[in-house]
């Protein structure tokens, strides 16, 4: 592509995007267990993708090297699988806020990674965005809250909210190479597939695999569930894997964190939360922020 920031531009989109799969998820997700809406998202954004291709007359398992493949079911393992399940587990523990701190780690593992497995180097001013858009996710989220949690289950909580963040950004690092040279639809299309294939599996033998599949029985729920997944699980996961196709994986992540800003916005105008002072003064660092590792 020649669109200039297009890959930047791509991310910022992800971002939008997918605060408003997260508005959607919020709703659902009050009856909805965490491993079924997943699982439901990822199955039905799988059809979604293999009717996509068919639609393009794109082929599903077209001719590349085995080990493409290879990479990108463990890519799709590791990331969708395994990554979401500990993140859910340490979200239950730690809470929203302390969750969201802990997550900022994610861009920072990212630029370490790519810059020891891609080359990917960085200027001093995208550096001081990257440090930008985590300060604004950390000012717009931060509540002292971690006093409530016993200090063994807090450790227990954080541990696991690292080992999910270093997972997810393996995950995307170790397709990156194949994403600048193959479709973006069939990388995401083979890792979704590969992802839900071992949720399906967990499901099968799963203490409460009743409640899980019949998530996937019509009902009022799907009014959430349905626009969540076209939303975060299709289009999102597209954009995503486009962002960090057309630029450094290093940028693209940074850009797509400031979901959570996007998140606070949609969520003042939709669910009617407050959008205080706080929110706006991450708002302000985080679009300083994409301007510094954009424009540096």
């Amino acid at each position: 592509m020649n669109i200039p920031y297009y890959g930047e531009i791509l991310s910022l989109i992800t971002a939008i995007v997918w605060a408003g799969a997260v508005m959607f998820f919020r709703k659902s997700g009050e009856t909805t267990k965490p491993f079924a809406l997943n699982f439901f998202k990822n199955t039905i954004a799988s059809i979604l993708f293999v009717l996509t291709l068919l639609i393009l007359g794109q082929e599903i398992f077209p001719a590349m090297p085995t080990k493409d493949y290879l990479i990108l079911i463990a890519s799709g393992i590791i990331g969708i699988s395994f990554a979401d399940t500990i993140y859910f587990s340490s979200l239950n523990i730690l809470g929203a806020g302390v969750s969201s701190i802990v997550n900022c780690l994610f861009n920072p593992f990212v630029i370490g990674f790519a810059y020891i497995f891609l080359g990917e180097r960085l200027s001093v001013l995208q550096f001081v965005g990257a440090a930008l858009i985590i300060g604004a996710i950390a000012v717009t989220t931060v509540r002292v809250s971690s006093s409530n949690i016993p200090k063994k289950h807090l450790a227990l909580g954080i541990f696991l909210g690292v080992i999910s963040v270093l997972t997810m950004v393996v995950s995307v690092i170790m397709i990156k190479p194949i994403l600048d040279n193959a479709s973006v639809l069939w990388c995401t299309e083979i890792r979704l597939i590969s992802g839900t294939i071992v949720m399906a599996i967990i499901a099968v033998f799963h203490p409460r695999r009743k409640i899980i599949f019949k998530t996937f029985k019509p009902s009022a729920e799907w009014k959430y569930l349905i626009p969540g997944t076209i939303l975060g699980a299709y289009l999102a996961m597209v954009i995503w894997l486009a962002g960090i196709k057309y630029t450094y994986a290093s940028v693209a992540t940074a850009i797509n964190q400031t979901s959570v800003i996007f998140i606070f916005i949609l969520a003042a105008i939709f669910l009617k939360e407050r959008f205080t002072l706080r929110r706006f003064i991450g708002l302000a660092l985080s679009f300083s922020g994409i301007l510094l590792v954009t424009l540096g």
